[in-house]
């Protein structure tokens, strides 16, 4: 499996007005490695003011559109 339930990806929203996308974490539900495909859950509000998505969207992802990964102790809070 190439993405594992709660791992996080980031990608890439485009804005075909502006051209200017936004980069958007995704939480990992599950994936299609045949049709490279990954579902998951949008994990932050987006900035710009999307007609469909909006923090907790279900997603399908292209494998292609994945631009970083990493997986849930990475995102582990450290308490100073």
């Amino acid at each position: 499996m190439t993405y594992a339930k709660g791992d996080y990806v980031k990608v890439e929203f485009p804005d075909d007005v502006t051209g200017i996308g936004e980069w958007m974490w995704v939480k990992v539900d599950h994936c299609d490695d045949e049709k490279r495909i990954l579902y998951g859950v949008l994990d932050n509000q987006p900035v710009k003011d999307y007609d469909k998505i909006g923090l907790g969207s279900l997603l399908a992802i292209s494998f292609d559109n994945v631009r970083e990964h990493r997986n849930p102790s990475e995102f582990d809070r450290k308490v100073i």
